[in-house]
Parts: C-alpha cells; structure tokens; sequence
C-alpha cells in the first residue's frame, strides 16, 4: 500500500510542473501521456493560465482513485529531467532554467526519501517502464521532425522545378499533419487554385506556397491577396516563400488589419528544430501583424520582438 502523500510532496510535483514547462502544448503533452484524462485536458480553456489549470488538477488528483499513482508518475519523470528544452530560446531563459532546476532538485530529494518507504519493486519497474515510452513517443516525434528536414534538403536541390513545387505543398502538409493541426489540401474554388488551408485556434488561413529561385514580388502578394478577399471575413492568409520575399512584397502585405502573414524558410526550420511548433509561430506573426501592422516578422528573432 502507498503510504498518503503529504501536502507538501503534492506542491513540490505542481511546482516542478510548473517550471519545467513553458508551451502549453508541451505541458498538455506531458500530462496526457501520464494519464489525465482527455476530458479533464479538454477543460483547459485558452484563457485559463497555466498555473490556474494546473491548481485545479493537483487539487483534484489526491482524492480521485489512481490519483497518487498519477502524481508518483508525475514525479518521477520530473525528477529525472537533466536539461528542459521547453525552456530554451526566451528572453529569460536561464532564469526560468534555474528556477526549473531548484524546483526538480528539491522534488528528487523527497521523492528518494519516499522510494526510500514505501516503494516496492515492482511499482519501480512500473515507473520506469512509463519514463521509457514517454521518451520513445519524444524518440518518434524527433525522428519524423528530422524526416521532415532531409526530404526538404532534398527537394532543395530541384529548387525552382515545376514538380518541385508540388512536391514542397505535400511536404508542407506532412509538417501541418505532424503537428495536427486541422487542414485542407490543395482544391479549386471558383477557378481559381488554392494551396490548401489551415485552421488555427478558430482562425482559417489560405495557403500559398512558393518553391521558386526568386523572391516573392508585388505581384504575388496581389494575386494572393485577391483570392483571400473572396472568402469569409475572417479568413486569413499565409504565403509560404522558400527565398523570402523583397521589400516591396513585404511592403505590399502589411498595413492595417492586414489578413496576411508571410514565412520563409527561417520560420520552418523553428518547427524543424523543434524550436517552436507550427502553430506557435502562426500565433507569434499573426500577434506581431496585429501589434505592427507588419505582415513579416523575421524567424531570427520572433521571440523578442
């Protein structure tokens, strides 16, 4: 029998959930693969902090039936943790690291001296078999993200081809589909031949995909533009140009309530490296257009500006 957790181990799990996470959708991932319930994750509304959704969990685990199975689980994959990539790439980061660790250091202290009583064998092993397929799932994950990277160096090298073209919209919605985010590939509405779409917190944005030599140009911006105004009021737009694009593209998609938002090969290779996930760099361009009226934001440096 598990001896009851006290009050203080619980907050030490919370808090290193906490720290150690910074995306929502990492820390949803996290605690979906221990075993909270898709029902209780789906209640986490886009308004709701983090730490506010997290007080309600660990207020509810300690008292529902697998509860402290789930918080042994919790704790011993946060005590292992030895870097925390969540927390890579912001301004403040080696605060939010330190913090992370302190957090985790503290939390393996008690959690040793609770293995210590009232673990046995077989819960260890138990344990460790959950550590292993959170790691293989994270194995999976980077190994198609790196899939992903070698077939779009390969297409590289047909730069500007035709087939090229329609080879990098497959792509493109192989990268849409790892980070499932709901789509639709390429279809023709009304003559005119559009890329496919993406939907993105309630949000539908054309796609327009460029695998050419050459910059996007004026022109390209116009055409596109053309085909987003057709549609509904809140449709939106994303060119995706492989070379970027000039400053005149650039100076044509921005203004006002722009509906456009515009990526290069900078901002796929984000989600590539697992730097930010697609949807985040959707969010974090789109918030930038809304701010600046800016329709390009450079994937070089999207977190600080």
């Amino acid at each position: 029998m598990h001896k009851k957790l006290s009050a203080s181990f619980v907050n030490l799990v919370h808090d290193a959930t906490l720290k150690s996470f910074w995306r929502r959708k990492t820390l949803w991932r996290f605690l979906r693969q221990h075993g909270i319930s898709e029902a209780f994750l789906s209640s986490w509304s886009e308004t709701e902090t983090k730490r506010a959704f997290l007080d309600r969990l660990f207020s509810k685990l300690p008292d529902i039936s697998n509860g402290e199975k789930l918080l042994h689980s919790l704790a011993h994959d946060l005590g292992e943790q030895s870097s925390f990539p969540d927390l890579n790439g912001w301004e403040d980061s080696q605060e939010l690291i330190k913090e992370a660790k302190t957090a985790v250091k503290e939390l393996k202290i008690a959690l040793n001296r609770l293995d210590e009583q009232v673990l046995t064998e077989r819960e260890r092993r138990e344990a460790q078999e959950r550590i292993k397929a959170l790691h293989a799932e994270t194995e999976r994950s980077r190994a198609n993200l790196e899939t992903l990277n070698t077939r779009l160096k390969n297409l590289a090298k047909l730069l500007g081809a035709q087939q090229a073209g329609y080879d990098f919209q497959d792509w493109f919605y192989d990268l849409v589909t790892h980070f499932e985010i709901e789509h639709r590939r390429p279809y023709t509405s009304a003559g005119r031949q559009i890329d496919g779409s993406i939907t993105v917190i309630g949000t539908t944005y054309l796609i327009e995909t460029k695998f050419t030599t050459e910059q996007a140009g004026a022109t390209d911006i116009d055409t596109f533009f053309k085909k987003i105004t057709t549609k509904a009021d809140n449709t939106m737009g994303i060119m995706i140009s492989i070379s970027g694009y000039s400053s005149t593209a650039i100076k044509e998609a921005s203004g006002s309530r722009t509906p456009l938002l515009l990526f290069d090969y900078n901002h796929l290779y984000l989600a590539l490296t697992g730097m930010a996930s697609l949807p985040e760099i959707v969010e974090r361009i789109r918030r930038h257009a809304s701010q600046t009226g800016e329709a390009y934001l450079a994937g070089n440096n999207w977190h600080s500006a």
